[in-house]
Parts: structure tokens; sequence; C-alpha cells
């Protein structure tokens, strides 16, 4: 009955005063009897307290339920991929794998779940994006005096539940500072340029190797699967002026690059042509100490021979002589010792004809040609002369 029933206080006939336990009483026990799927009987008072055994069978029921429900609360579900910690009074007991799995209710024993699958991820420098810096973590020193600010991500598995859930109290903060004292070690000992450019996949190896280190010496059950650098870049204060260095250092590689061009063009042709002259002088090196040989070889056979009969060799050398100044020449004036003709001997005509085998028709071979010349004057030297040019005129095309 409720403080705000408009018949509280009320007796019968309207007479007001405190309320009718009788009816208090009456009102409860037919609740109960609803509760529990019970009718009294036609006979009985409805009003009649309840007997001690209907009492202890009702409360018997209800011991029952609480009993099965709290036995119930020790089903737990292991998916797969986690690992079951079962805690007695507190205590580490055992290590259930996947599966439905029971312990004894609380307040005996008690559960934890570790996910050993799961990836999970630490920020440093930085807080769910690149642009939201955190600087106390981000701001380090590097080994020639300059301050970068770098921003990396550590991603991290579980490997031990028991070392995860009882030697550290905060394992995620545990990780955060691990990352963050390796990287601050491996830039100390780095120089600027390293760290910004070419040092960065190093930087994440060597941090990862060290972080994994310190994790270990601490048994925080936890393994480094990946460490990756977001950002490395100047102070803002100073990224102004690091643009111009940088420009001004892409400027010197370029002109580098455009030199070594330059001499890889250059150098290797005059190293060819250079190696084309040697091999030219080496050549005709060969060839002039190979005629030289020949000849000088070739001089003492001839003195052998020239030894053994004199007057034949010398007859042979003349005639051997005079053929290869003649194969040379086309036309010949002879000087008639006694007259004042000369002789015309065509040879290129005769070479002609003895090389076509056969005379044309109606043509005979003729001997050598008379030319009148005039009068000649007393001197035998201006004969000399005039017959040299002759010759030379005879020689021209």
């Amino acid at each position: 009955m409720s403080l705000n029933d408009p018949q509280w206080g009320k007796r019968g006939g309207g007479n007001e005063g405190p309320p009718d336990l009788d009816e208090m009483w009456r009102n409860f026990n037919q609740k109960l009897n609803g509760l529990f799927g019970r009718r009294r009987g036609g006979g009985g008072d409805p009003g009649e307290p309840p007997s001690v055994r209907k009492l202890s069978g009702g409360a018997g029921l209800i011991a029952l339920a609480v009993l099965v429900a709290w036995l119930a609360s020790g089903f737990y579900i292991v998916v797969e991929g986690q690992r079951g910690v079962v805690l007695t009074f507190g205590k580490f007991s055992e290590v259930t794998n996947s599966g439905l799995r029971w312990r004894v209710p609380y307040p005996f024993q008690s559960n934890e779940i570790v996910d050993l699958t799961g990836r999970r991820t630490v920020e440093v420098g930085y807080r769910n994006n690149v642009k939201t810096k955190v600087l106390r973590e981000s701001l380090m020193l590097t080994d020639d005096e300059n301050i970068i600010d770098i921003q990396f991500a550590v991603q991290y598995i579980l490997k031990d539940p028991m070392d995860y859930l009882f030697n550290n109290r905060r394992p995620e903060d545990t990780v955060l500072q691990a990352a963050e004292t390796a990287i601050r070690e491996i830039v100390g000992k780095s120089k600027m340029d390293f760290v910004l450019y070419e040092g960065r996949e190093q930087i994440a190896v060597q941090a990862q190797k060290l972080m994994q280190d310190i994790l270990d010496r601490y048994k925080t059950g936890i393994t480094i699967s990946n460490v990756t650098v977001q950002n490395a870049q100047p102070p803002e204060q100073v990224q102004a002026a690091f643009d111009d260095a940088v420009r001004a250092k892409q400027d010197l590689e370029r002109q580098k690059n455009e030199g070594q061009a330059y001499y890889n063009d250059v150098v290797p042709k005059a190293r060819g042509t250079a190696s084309r002259l040697f091999e030219e002088a080496n050549g005709y090196r060969s060839r002039v100490i190979a005629n030289a040989e020949g000849e000088a070889s070739r001089f003492r056979q001839i003195l052998v021979e020239y030894n053994k009969a004199p007057q034949v060799t010398r007859e042979r050398l003349y005639i051997d002589t005079i053929q290869q100044v003649l194969s040379s020449a086309a036309k010949i004036l002879i000087d008639a010792k006694a007259g004042n003709n000369l002789l015309y001997l065509p040879l290129d005509k005769i070479i002609q004809m003895s090389s076509a085998g056969t005379l044309p028709e109606g043509q005979a071979p003729s001997g050598p040609s008379r030319v009148t010349e005039p009068p000649p004057a007393p001197d035998t030297g201006a004969r000399s002369r005039d017959a040299l040019r002759g010759r030379e005129r005879g020689d021209r095309p």
C-alpha cells in the first residue's frame, strides 16, 4: 500500500486511524500466492498467516533459483585468437584456450579475456592526426645539435597474457615510454640530414629492435610488430630557412649530376679516341718494323747472291729497277744518240692491246713513232731540258 493511497490511515466507516495490519497481510499473502502459482482452498481463511512449512518451501525454491543463477554465472566464452586467464581469489590459477569454459563463480574465481591477435597502436608525437602534435614527445635533439620534429606510430600484439596482466600496471603507457626512449636514443646518435631523408627506414628498424629489447627486459608480454615514421621535419620556427637550405642542396645535387653526365659523355669518347690512336700507332710501328726487317733480310739475301755472281746480280737489279719504273709510266720518249729525232713508245696502248689479246681490224702493230723535232740548239744541256719538258707533258693526261 502506497503512502499516496487515499485509503491510507483510514479504516471502515470513514473513520481516520492507523493502517489495518490484517488487511496488509492478506494483500501480501495473495501476491505471494500469485507469484508461485498457487491458490488457496475454499475452506481456508484468506487472511490466515502462512505456516512455517509453506514459508520454508518458498524460501527453498528461491534459494535454488539463486544457486542455479550463481552457478551459471561461472560460464564464459573464449573466442579463437584469445586466451582466458582464471584467477582464484585474485591469484593466477590457469590459462584457458578458446571455447565455452566454466569456473567457480564469484567471489571464489574470476576470469580475464586477453586478445592475442588484435593489433594495438600507440602514437608518439601526435594524437589521431599528424597535425595534432604533442611537442613534448615529438621534439628531439640530433647528434649535430639540431632540433627536429618527428612523429611515429608503434603497432604491437600480445604474446604472453600472464606477463601482460600481472607484470605491468599500464601496458600502453609502458609501450609509449619505451618507444619514445628508443627513438630519442637513435636520433641523438644520428645527423639531422640522415633522420630527415635517407635514414627513415633504418631508424624505424633500429627503433623496433631497441623497443623490443626494453619491453622484454620489463617482461611485458608484448611484441612490437611495426614502427612507422609518419613525419619528420624541422621545427616550424625555422621551417623557411630550412627550405632554403634544402633548395640550395637540391641545386648542388642537380649541378653535380649535370657535371657527372657531361663527364660520362666526354671521357668515354676521349678514351675511345686515345685507344684508337694508340692501336693505330702500334699497327704503324709493327708495320714499319716488319718492313724494315723484311728489307734487311732481302738485302742480306741479295748480298749473298751478289758475292756469288756480282755481274749477274747487278744486271738483275738494273732490270728489276727499270721494270718497276716503267710499270708506272704511260709514255716514254727515247733520245737517239746519233740523230735529232725522239722515239715515242706508247706503252699504254701496248698494254691495252696485250690485255685485250687481239688487235683492231685493219690496224697493224706499229713500231715506235718518230717525232720530228726542230733543229737542236748547239747546247746539249738545252736539248736535255727540252726532252725533260716533253716527257713531263707526255705524262700529263
